[in-house]
């Protein structure tokens, strides 16, 4: 999605300021920045196109974009004098890819160009080979990389001729075959080797009774014909979890202090284990006090809000909305209640008084609450032709990188860095993050497999009410009733049916749903008051809802963390101008009905107040309870500031100074363990490795080299109880003691 400058029209400035922002900005038309692009930006647009074409992923795409950002700082890097490669001559998570180096060019830029090029076209056409677009894809990719006049039958390795093509070749091949033992499973097209769904399929189509499933775990969903959420048929029609074994992927800079393999059926790989979601209770009453009944009914309430006839308006300008401190951010029940809005959307952002580049206050701009709530579930979802979430802040990045504001020195100090650096560097940083929160997010959605809320939604309603057991249909797992949002059917009511057949059943006042939809061009379902059985997400009826966990929120996660790249890089919170913008057209933006019914602008001060709309896009999307939002802002603002850390030990070419012993990091994990146990160590060389019971017996000794890191064990054999292990260097010097417990 492209992203619009932002002008005078929505903040006020001085008149000889605009005059020469206007000027600039004429000059620099599409073509002429088309024209400054580097070659890294190419590829980056024509991988965001593959993804666009391919199946909706966000774990892949997340593993795509950052495999191919190693390809162009490494690129670069190798003829930086002070750069360090990331993967070229290296060991990276146990893979090493030798490099014997190669004659320094007399065209630097020119060299890095063609070796680029040459491993992007490789890697792309690999990666994207059974993609349900390939032939698409291949021909954009065949497109681009002839306009260079490289020469697509030059397949040779051999870069020891000093070929810069072969080297691309080499890097690409040693790219793939990296990601052959990533644990990913990329060789199996990605597919689950251990997940079961605990629930069975509910079948949409069917509007079945949904009161027997475990209210906690998720929900696969069976679909007369299911549309993945690019827009493409995939001739199934119950989706699998995407990835719930991800957190097993090899990470860029998540920590294995932070990991955990836990098990439910299987080991669950998780980092920053945010702890358990809220589960049910039974209420024996009042069951909005049960916070699982809160966080669910919060989501059917704000689906009130989706009706084009509403003329509720809100200020959606940035001095409105936004400006939350991660400070501010619920850890109790009784906080979660105070951040959200549970009637009228939203939460506790109260936007910024002044735009800090104009000084000037942010010009009102009021728009009716339907509109700003459909918008945002569509624009974030990042539905039909779009590139994921990952890729989706790829898009904000390029557009920040393009903004005629924007001074690119790293960080927002020192030189100016020509477009080529700027790019392989942010592209590694954001990259990085992107793939690491897929990792940690997925990991966390695989172990705690927990439900959407259609289908917490349809349990609760099919149970029936828990506010008052004096009333019908109350069950302790019923959902709670809220006057004027949630409610029973009374004799008299329209929807009590032939014969009262549904009195005393639930209703919810909410979206009508996709079966209200012909045609999408005019019509629009609006709110009414419906079956709680019959609840919809607002999503196509093809698509409904992302099949995989809810908790935690990929979106959060990855948008924070992005919002935290974007931040460090550029060395300001704000974006460039002191605002962002996207323009919406009347009628001419929502993709399953017609809408909006005006034209306005979305708007973002900073780059966390425009993660923070995603998150709170997923919610009126339905698509997401406030539970699985927080923790997600967290981790990702955890994951952005330490992809950027060490992203930067690359960029100044200190991640392989040497250290004393006593400044070296080593750990052992997981602990307790149960197959085998694994040390990571920063110290390199050879080192004696033992073993010791706890009385003293020594049961293993041997001689280990460090730079293969990490160092896995096998350990099956071995009997319960507690054991102690000892890493001590060829010198004699101790890196390693540490106490362990074999469950």
């Amino acid at each position: 999605m492209l992203l619009l400058y932002a002008t005078n029209l929505f903040f006020p400035m001085n008149r000889t300021i605009i005059i020469l922002i206007s000027l600039f900005t004429t000059l620099c038309s599409t073509q002429m920045l088309s024209a400054q692009h580097s070659v890294a930006r190419d590829w980056n647009e024509e991988l965001l196109n593959a993804i666009r074409r391919d199946y909706a992923r966000p774990t892949v795409h997340a593993r795509n974009l950052f495999h191919s950002s190693i390809i162009m700082y490494d690129a670069w890097a190798i003829f930086n004098a002070q750069a360090e490669p990331l993967f070229l001559g290296k060991t990276y998570n146990g893979y090493t890819c030798n490099f014997n180096g190669i004659n320094t060019p007399s065209d630097r830029d020119a060299a890095t160009h063609e070796i680029l090029s040459y491993a992007m076209f490789r890697l792309m056409n690999h990666r994207f080979q059974y993609s349900p677009n390939a032939g698409t894809t291949s021909s954009a990719l065949k497109v681009l990389f002839t306009s260079y006049g490289y020469d697509i039958g030059f397949t040779s390795t051999d870069y020891s001729t000093g070929s810069y093509g072969a080297l691309g070749n080499y890097l690409a091949e040693q790219i793939i075959a990296f990601g052959l033992q990533d644990n990913s499973n990329e060789q199996n097209d990605y597919y689950n080797k251990y997940y079961t769904p605990v629930n069975d399929p509910l079948v949409l189509e069917l509007y079945e009774d949904n009161g027997d499933i475990d209210p906690n775990r998720w929900q696969p969903l069976a679909f007369a014909y299911y549309i993945d959420q690019s827009g493409n048929p995939t001739g199934i029609n119950t989706p699998d979890f995407l990835s719930p074994e991800w957190g097993e992927v090899s990470p860029f800079s998540l920590k294995n202090t932070d990991l955990q393999i836990l098990n439910d059926s299987f080991n669950c790989y998780v980092y920053n284990d945010p702890g358990p979601p809220v589960y049910i209770q039974n209420s024996a009453a009042d069951g909005i006090n049960d916070p699982y009944k809160w966080h669910f009914a919060l989501v059917a309430s704000w689906s009130a809000h989706l009706d084009p006839n509403d003329d509720t308006m809100i200020d959606i300008s940035p001095g409105a909305l936004g400006n939350v401190d991660i400070s501010e951010f619920p850890e109790t029940f009784e906080e979660y209640k105070a951040f959200y809005n549970f009637t009228d959307g939203g939460d506790i952002g109260t936007g910024h008084d002044l735009n800090p580049i104009t000084g000037q206050p942010y010009i009102q701009q009021l728009v009716k609450r339907s509109d700003y709530a459909r918008v945002l579930a569509e624009f974030w979802a990042d539905g039909p032709d779009s590139e994921t979430p990952p890729g989706h802040w790829f898009t904000i990045l390029n557009y920040v990188n393009d903004h005629p504001l924007t001074i690119k020195k790293f960080g927002g100090t020192g030189a100016v860095l020509d477009a080529l650096e700027w790019d392989v560097k942010s592209y590694l940083v954001l990259a990085g993050a992107m793939h690491d929160a897929a990792i940690n997010t997925w990991g966390i959605k695989g172990y705690y497999d927990y439900i959407r809320p259609i289908s917490a939604i349809r349990y609760m309603a099919s149970k029936g009410q828990s506010t008052d057991p004096a009333l019908s249909s109350f069950d302790p797992h019923g959902i709670p009733l809220i006057p004027g949002y949630i409610e029973l059917i009374e004799t008299g009511d329209p929807l009590a049916g032939f014969n009262d057949k549904n009195v005393g059943e639930i209703k919810i006042f909410a979206w009508k749903g996709p079966e209200f939809i012909q045609d999408p061009d005019t019509d629009v379902a609006g709110v009414d008051w419906i079956l709680g059985t019959h609840w919809w997400p607002y999503q196509r009826g093809t698509f409904v809802t992302p099949p995989f966990a809810g908790y935690l929120s990929g979106h959060s996660t990855f948008s924070r963390a992005a919002a935290e790249v974007l931040t460090n890089i550029t060395g300001d919170q704000f974006f460039p101008g002191g605002m962002g913008t996207f323009d919406i057209a009347q009628n001419d933006f929502l993709v399953f009905e017609e809408g909006p019914t005006e034209s306005f602008t979305l708007q973002w001060a900073t780059y966390q107040d425009a993660s923070d709309q995603t998150s709170l896009s997923r919610i009126w999307g339905g698509i997401h309870p406030p539970i699985d939002d927080i923790k997600g802002r967290i981790i990702g603002e955890k994951i952005g500031n330490e992809s950027y850390n060490l992203a930067l030990q690359y960029f100044n070419g200190t991640l392989s100074l040497p250290v004393n012993i006593s400044q070296q990091f080593a750990q052992v994990y997981p602990n307790p363990f149960h197959d085998k146990i694994s040390i990571t160590t920063s110290y390199t060389g050879k080192a004696n490795l033992t073993m010791y019971t706890i009385d003293g017996k020594l049961i293993l000794d041997k001689s280990i080299y460090t730079n293969q890191s990490p160092i896995n064990i096998e350990l099956s054999n071995l009997t319960t109880g507690v054991y102690f292990i000892k890493l001590i260097a060829e010198n004699n010097q101790e890196i390693l003691v540490k106490k362990v417990l074999k469950n």
